[in-house]
């Protein structure tokens, strides 16, 4: 984000904190969006939305050149960010039984927030030898990718998970609780 405020789009200090803010705003709109939900039915569309939803929304900012055009695009980052980061979230500690809640959790953590250095060496690498607006570019289009594949996958694995979850398919209410809870 300070390459783009200082050399893409030439805002400075100021410009890169309504940068910031902007993303965080839409963070905070995700949270509360995903708050109002009652029920764990339907969180598969909406990680595969806002994955697909974030490598656009990277792709329009890798595109932008003028800040009025870059905040809508952070706000939307930040939305999708938080609404795929904790939907996964949710939907992992719901399928998870209860002995292997915590493995589960702690394997999601790792790879969420242990592999992020990887992967901002990796994009500073890319940066440097082919500039931050193609690595951005590149990232939203792998995103977006990424996110057509779960798409095509999400029907099977929504029959897996109502399987574990011992749903009726017909069932049009939340997700209700695991066979091995039923009587508690």
């Amino acid at each position: 984000m300070p390459v783009f405020a200082d050399r893409v789009l030439g805002v400075g200090a100021r410009g890169l904190g309504l940068l910031m803010g902007s993303s965080g705003v839409g963070a905070l709109c995700g949270a509360l969006l995903l708050a109002r939900r009652r029920a764990v039915r339907g969180l598969g569309r909406w990680v595969v939305t806002a994955a697909g939803g974030f490598g656009i929304s990277l792709i329009l900012f890798g595109l932008s050149r003028r800040m009025a055009t870059s905040l809508p695009v952070l706000f939307l980052t930040g939305l999708t960010t938080v609404l795929q980061t904790a939907a996964s979230n949710t939907l992992l500690q719901t399928l998870s039984p209860d002995e292997m809640r915590g493995r589960v959790m702690s394997l999601f953590s790792m790879m969420f927030l242990g592999m992020a250095p990887f992967g901002a060496f990796l994009a500073g690498a890319a940066a440097q030898r082919i500039g931050a607006r193609p690595t951005v570019l590149v990232g939203g289009a792998i995103c977006a990718a990424a996110s057509f594949c779960f798409a095509r996958r999400l029907p099977g694995l929504r029959n897996e998970a109502r399987a574990m979850m011992q749903l009726d398919p017909n069932d049009s209410g939340g997700a209700g609780p695991p066979a091995a809870h039923a009587g508690t």
